[in-house]
């Protein structure tokens, strides 16, 4: 992974001195709210419904054990001793106090981590797909490219005070678990008919209050192109996007009001202005980029231990069956620790929890961890002679629950037990699926089925691209709970379609389990996922279920 230099770490230092001078001016007085905000905006505080917050960055989801060990030291030492994981690969300290927060981003330079622009109408933190460097499908591993792009986006000074914020995945494989059409600009890499890697490059995908799907700029950009190109687009967003209207000055309006023809002519047209500025400087540095992620030095071992347990332990097979991946080297492991213990807050990890994760990456894992979209941890490299060992520790931290890309691994954003934004809460409504459908025993015959939260229109839980999407809204101060059907959040991206009237908070968990058993009644056999069942059949049929008064009324 990626060690700062000394260019780095001095930056860093100035950066957290200049912070240190403005939060004392402002507890002195010296500095009003409104001209202290955009300051700590700059730096990833917020001011939320009970306290400050403080977002820090963790670049395209990399961590160490020694970054881990520290998240948790601040988590101990200046928050209420845990952190909630985000959909942007970020973690979240929901407690800190104003006096403190200086001390707490001194903390993060001592292991090359920083809260910099993870808020603000700028480029924000790069994210990635969580299986970088070790999945079986991957072309390339992007983490070179994404830590390309957070050094060129980071204190830029043309993208710094733009219309809106600005946010860019990067991917290398197949698939795509870094939901590449639901960003402002994305970077897939892709392998050409004569065998060569380039990019290819979407933009004005986005979710909030009006979601939309990214489309396809360039197909193929070449490698040497890629800095220059993306400056470019960033430019011509920043010159013409809507800056009258908040909720219209993301890109994603402005490919739609401009069409995708005319901002490619634009881009194009400012990349032949800007690509001679660049003098291949920038594949000079992804060069050096590209030595910090070699990979691990992966070892040959029997795997005999992993089939023993296996084949003799229930708990471990389940958890085995659902939260192991292929890697791409042979007897080798990715591992996907679930956050989302039934009836826990989905995304959040105690210290403790954290430090025992930190230990398990240090003597299994190659020293590394990655953080999801999708609020889990990933151990990205384990040999499976040693997972009955890492299970056992997990267990003993109670991070072994067997659930991945089940009904209970929810994503959720914090709602209205947090958020300032939030019109509902979010958080219990996840908590209260989970328990029912453990209680009921239908997780694992149910299969693959991804539902997804927001406690507002800002849509950072992503429900527009769940399987089941649920958003929380205030209707004349009373909580109402809108169904979205059909989303997805892979290369095949969709937004939902919304079923119908929302559901008040004590009717938003039944009418769930009704849409869900209504799946179990329609599919064609469990080899149907709930999304092929749905794209199947269609609206109508799962309505049903959600309303069965108004079908018997209709009738």
């Amino acid at each position: 992974m990626y060690k700062y230099n000394d260019f780095d770490a001095a930056f860093l230092a100035e950066r957290n001195r200049q912070f240190r001078a403005q939060v004392e001016r402002r507890i002195a007085g010296n500095l009003t709210e409104d001209e202290f905000k955009p300051l700590r905006l700059m730096n990833g505080l917020y001011l939320q419904l009970h306290a400050y917050m403080l977002r820090v960055a963790i670049p395209y989801g990399t961590l160490s054990g020694a970054q881990m060990d520290q998240l948790a030291l601040l988590a101990d030492k200046w928050d209420k001793g845990y952190g909630h994981f985000t959909t942007r690969q970020n973690i979240q300290y929901n407690w800190p106090k104003l006096t403190d927060v200086p001390d707490m981003l001194d903390a993060l330079a001592d292991v090359n981590l920083h809260a910099i622009q993870t808020s603000g109408n700028t480029i924000r933190n790069v994210t990635a797909d969580h299986f970088a460097g070790a999945a079986a499908d991957e072309i390339e591993d992007p983490r070179p490219v994404a830590e390309l792009i957070r050094q060129w986006s980071t204190d830029h000074p043309e993208f710094q005070f733009m219309g809106r914020k600005f946010k860019i995945a990067v991917s290398g494989a197949a698939a795509d678990r870094a939901v590449l059409k639901a960003h402002d600009l994305a970077v897939r890499i892709v392998r050409d008919d004569t065998g060569q890697t380039g990019y290819q490059i979407l933009v004005g995908g986005g979710l909030g209050r009006t979601p939309m799907i990214g489309k396809v700029l360039n197909d193929f950009l070449p490698k040497a192109d890629l800095l220059p190109y993306i400056e470019a687009v960033v430019s011509v967003w920043n010159q013409i996007g809507r800056r009258d209207n908040k909720y219209k000055a993301r890109i994603k309006i402005t490919v739609h009001e401009h069409g995708l023809d005319d901002i490619r002519s634009r881009v194009e047209e400012r990349f032949a202005q800007l690509k001679p500025t660049f003098g291949g400087f920038d594949q000079d540095l992804l060069m050096q980029i590209e030595a910090h992620f070699a990979a691990p030095a992966f070892r040959d071992a029997p795997v005999a231990s992993f089939d023993r347990a296996y084949d003799s332990d229930p708990l471990f097979r389940s958890w085995a069956d659902t939260n192991l991946t292929e890697h791409r080297a042979p007897g080798y492991a990715i591992v996907t620790v679930s956050l989302k213990k039934h009836g826990e807050t989905p995304g959040d990890a105690t210290s403790d929890q954290m430090r025992a994760l930190a230990a398990i990456a240090r003597q299994y894992g190659h020293d590394e961890l990655r953080i999801s979209h999708e609020q889990n941890v990933i151990l990205p490299h384990v040999h499976r002679s040693d997972l009955p060992a890492v299970y056992a520790a997990l267990r003993a931290v109670d991070l072994h629950t067997a659930n991945i890309g089940l009904v209970s691994d929810i994503i959720a954003c914090p709602g209205m037990d947090y958020c300032a934004l939030a019109t509902a809460r979010s958080i219990p409504v996840a908590q209260q699926i989970a328990t029912r459908f453990d209680a009921l025993k239908l997780e694992h015959d149910i299969g693959h089925l991804q539902i997804k939260i927001s406690g507002c229109i800002n849509a950072c839980g992503h429900h527009h691209v769940g399987h089941i999407g649920i958003l929380g809204l205030d209707r004349a101060g009373v909580e109402n709970y809108q169904i979205t059907l059909g989303g997805d959040a892979t290369w095949d991206a969709a937004i939902g379609e919304r079923a119908g009237p929302g559901f008040a908070y004590d009717e938003i968990v039944p009418a769930i389990e009704r849409l869900v058993r209504g799946y179990l009644d329609m599919r064609q056999g469990p080899g149907e996922t709930f999304l092929a069942a749905y794209r199947r059949l269609g609206l109508a049929p799962f309505k049903a279920y959600l309303y069965p008064e108004a079908q018997a009324n209709a009738a």
